[in-house]
């Protein structure tokens, strides 16, 4: 959870800071803060990284706001250096030794971030996309990965899925598949066989009877969805990421087939990999 232990009124402040955020080319973020502070003031924008469960807080990204208008403040965040994988809490720091304060969400222009944009073939894939938390605080989430597998296009069938995707930071070579992998301690892998379309381009079916075998038990089983470049190469998770949406995970929901006893359906984890779910079906 953001923010936690920050109170109203902190810093003297009568509200709270509200910040909008506009997506520009080459990933840059500009932070405009309504923030009534004189002129001589040194405020600063923080980015905290959200520790993980049990993990202490890191160090975080500290900018100079500078003047950008009647009673406002801005701050760029430039591409690089890139943010690490994870969600950074955005904060204001208002002077020197002072408290920092809850950033709220302004209106966010993510009309930049469209898929692919500003994903390079050959090079690592940085993303951020500005987004509201739950608690009703402005936050990034970030991602950083050397090799990466966008997901397009998912086609629910009767009885199958079939998938498009697009691989960066690496090629598609003889021997490339994809791969489906049972999380537990004892891990199942079920290989699937690809259509390259150049060594970027592919795409796969999934045939969901090849994933029941594993369904025993009564209790859900998660298939998590990576491609192998080509023989040998190290897998590369299948994700979502090249877009303005956050968190996937309950805005794009695609239908359970029911088969064998199961229902069996796609769908994107809390870190928009793609996955798939095999669960006993619910009575009626």
């Amino acid at each position: 959870m953001s923010g936690d232990g920050d109170d109203d009124g902190v810093n003297g402040l009568r509200e709270k800071p509200r910040g909008t955020v506009t997506v520009r080319d080459g990933g840059r973020l500009l932070v405009h803060v309504q923030l009534p502070l004189p002129a001589s003031a040194q405020p600063r924008l923080l980015l905290q990284p959200r520790p993980k469960k049990g993990q202490p807080e890191e160090a975080g990204r500290s900018l100079v706001l500078e003047p950008g208008g009647p009673d406002a403040w801005q701050a760029v965040l430039e591409a690089e250096p890139a943010l690490e994988e994870g969600r950074w809490d955005a904060y204001v720091v208002t002077g020197p030794g002072e408290e920092r304060v809850p950033l709220l969400p302004g209106l966010r222009d993510l009309r930049d971030l469209v898929s692919g944009t500003d994903a390079v073939r050959g090079a690592p894939v940085a993303v951020r996309i500005p987004y509201a938390t739950k608690d009703g605080r402005l936050a990034i989430r970030a991602w950083r990965r050397a090799t990466h597998a966008e997901a397009g296009r998912i086609t629910v069938g009767s009885g199958a899925m079939a998938v498009t995707a697009r691989l960066y930071g690496a090629g598609l070579s003889e021997g490339a598949e994809v791969s489906l992998v049972r999380r537990g301690r004892e891990s199942v892998v079920a290989r699937v066989a690809l259509s390259a379309e150049g060594d970027q381009d592919f795409s796969f079916m999934v045939d969901y009877a090849d994933l029941l075998a594993e369904a025993a038990g009564g209790a859900p089983v998660i298939w998590d969805v990576f491609v192998h470049p080509g023989a040998g190469a190290p897998r590369v998770r299948v994700a979502r990421l090249l877009d303005d949406v956050a968190d996937r995970k309950t805005v794009f929901v695609y239908p359970a087939t029911p088969l064998g006893g199961v229902s069996v359906r796609p769908y994107y984890t809390l870190d928009n990999d793609l996955s798939v779910e095999v669960a006993p079906q619910r009575s009626r």
